[in-house]
C-alpha cells in the first residue's frame, strides 16, 4: 500500500445535492483559474447551472479550461459546447465520435474521471457526472453516488495530472506551449490532519495503480470490508482477495446496482452471486434509484471515493481517478452514509431464495456471464 501524505482536508458530498453547490461555489469565488475534466457534460439544467459559473469567471478575467468525453457526452451535449466556447470558455473533447474509428479497439479508451480544480487551491474527485440527477425514470430520485472536496497536499497530483491531459490535448506549436506556461501552480500548503493519496489510471505507465490499491486494502483487512460500486464485474484477482478476506473471517459486504440499467452489465454481475453468497459475501441490491456509487472502506478507518467502476472498462480501458483516504472520522462518515443506504433503500440477497430464481432467469444470467467473459478475454481482462 503506499504513502499517504498527512496535511489534506478531505469532505465528503454525497450525490448533486451537496456537490453542484459545492463545485458552483467554487468556481464562484475563482481569481485565476478552473479546471474541469468530466465524461458526461449535459445541456440541462445542471449543465447549464455549471455553464453560467464558468461564464462569470470568464467575465472575471478567469481562465476556464474544460474537456469532456466525445463519447460520454455524445448523446448529451447538445449546444452546450458551442455556447461555452462562446462565452470564453477553453472546451476540449477527448477522442471525439468520429466513423473511422467506430470498430478500432481505442473508441473504448475514455475519459470516465470527474475532476476539478479552481486556482490550484481546492478541487473535487469523485464519480458525479456534470448532468442532471434527476435525469431518469419514475420514480424520480437523485442517482446515489459521492465526491470529495480536497485541500493540502493531495492538490499537486491532482493539478499535475490535470495540466498532462490538457497539454497531451494541445500538442502542436503555439496551443501546447500556451497549454504549459499557463498552468497556475497548486496550493501544497497543509489544510487539515487526512492523510491522503491520488491515484489516477491511463493506458501508459499507471494501469494499474487503482486495482492495486484497492487490492492491497482487500488483503490487509481485519475485520471488515465494504464496497458499493454501480459496475461490479471483477476479474479474477479482484474475486480472490474477496474469497480470501472472507476465510480469514472478515465481514464482507456489497452494496450492487438494483436496477437493470444496461442488461449485459446487470446480469454478468449477478452471475458472480452465487460464489460470493456461498462464501458469505453479504450482497444488498440499491433500489431507490439508480446506485452510481464507487467507493470503499476497509476496518473503519480506510477509505476510497473516485470514478473506477470495478469492471473491465475501468480497470483495464479508461481515464480513472480515485482519491485514497487513511483516516477514522473520513471512513466512518462515509461508511455511516453506505450502511443507511443498505438499511433504508436496498434489497438483500438471500443465498436460499437466489438458488430457487426462476429457470428464465437463471439462464439468461449465464447466457450474458459467457457473453461478458467472452469480451473480457478479448480485452485481456479475464487473466487478471
Amino acid at each position: 500500500m503506499n504513502v499517504y501524505p498527512p496535511g489534506n482536508r478531505v469532505t465528503l458530498l454525497q450525490c448533486g445535492a451537496e456537490f453542484f453547490p459545492a463545485l458552483e461555489a467554487a468556481i464562484d469565488a475563482a481569481l485565476s483559474e478552473v479546471r474541469l475534466e468530466t465524461y458526461i457534460l449535459a445541456d440541462d439544467e445542471t449543465g447549464r447551472r455549471i455553464a453560467a459559473a464558468m461564464k462569470r469567471a470568464v467575465l472575471r478575467g478567469v481562465a476556464v479550461r474544460v474537456v469532456h468525453d466525445g463519447f460520454g457526452s455524445a448523446g448529451f451535449l447538445g449546444n452546450l459546447g458551442e455556447t461555452m466556447r462562446q462565452d470564453g470558455v477553453e472546451v476540449a473533447v477527448f477522442r471525439p465520435e468520429t466513423w473511422w474509428n467506430t470498430f478500432r479497439r481505442s473508441r473504448l479508451r475514455r475519459l470516465h474521471r470527474k475532476l476539478a480544480m479552481i486556482d490550484g487551491r481546492v478541487a473535487f474527485v469523485g464519480g458525479i457526472n456534470l448532468i442532471d440527477d434527476l435525469n431518469m425514470p419514475d420514480p424520480r430520485q437523485p442517482r446515489f453516488d459521492y465526491a470529495v472536496r480536497v485541500e493540502g497536499p493531495l492538490l499537486e497530483p491532482i493539478h499535475a495530472a490535470m495540466c498532462e491531459l490538457w497539454a497531451r490535448l494541445h500538442q502542436h506549436g503555439i496551443e501546447r506551449l500556451r497549454a504549459v506556461m499557463t498552468a497556475f501552480p497548486a496550493n501544497t500548503q497543509a489544510a487539515g490532519d487526512h492523510h491522503a493519496w491520488f491515484a489516477f489510471r491511463d493506458n501508459v505507465s499507471r494501469r494499474r495503480d487503482i486495482e492495486r490499491e484497492y487490492l492491497a486494502a482487500i488483503l490487509a483487512a481485519k475485520q471488515d470490508i465494504l464496497i458499493a460500486n454501480a459496475y461490479f464485474f471483477p476479474g479474477r484477482r479482484f474475486r480472490r482477495a474477496l474469497l480470501r478476506a472472507r476465510r480469514r473471517g472478515v465481514s464482507v459486504r456489497l452494496l450492487l446496482q438494483g436496477r437493470q440499467e444496461y442488461m449485459l452489465q446487470h446480469y454478468a454481475t449477478r452471475a458472480l452471486y452465487g460464489t460470493l453468497l456461498d462464501a458469505g459475501v453479504e450482497i444488498h441490491e440499491y433500489k431507490r434509484s439508480f446506485l452510481h456509487a464507487k467507493v470503499a472502506v476497509v476496518d473503519g478507518e480506510w477509505a476510497t471515493v473516485g470514478s473506477s467502476n470495478i469492471d473491465p472498462f475501468s480497470l483495464q480501458l479508461a481515464r480513472e481517478a480515485n482519491v485514497f483516504v487513511r483516516d477514522r472520522g473520513f471512513a466512518q462518515s462515509l461508511q455511516t452514509s453506505l450502511e443507511r443506504a443498505i438499511l433504508v433503500d436496498s434489497e438483500p440477497v438471500h443465498q436460499q431464495r437466489w438458488g430457487t430464481r426462476p429457470l428464465v432467469d437463471r439462464v439468461l444470467t449465464w447466457v450474458l456471464y459467457g457473453v461478458a467473459r467472452s469480451l473480457m478475454s478479448v480485452l485481456g481482462y479475464g487473466r487478471n
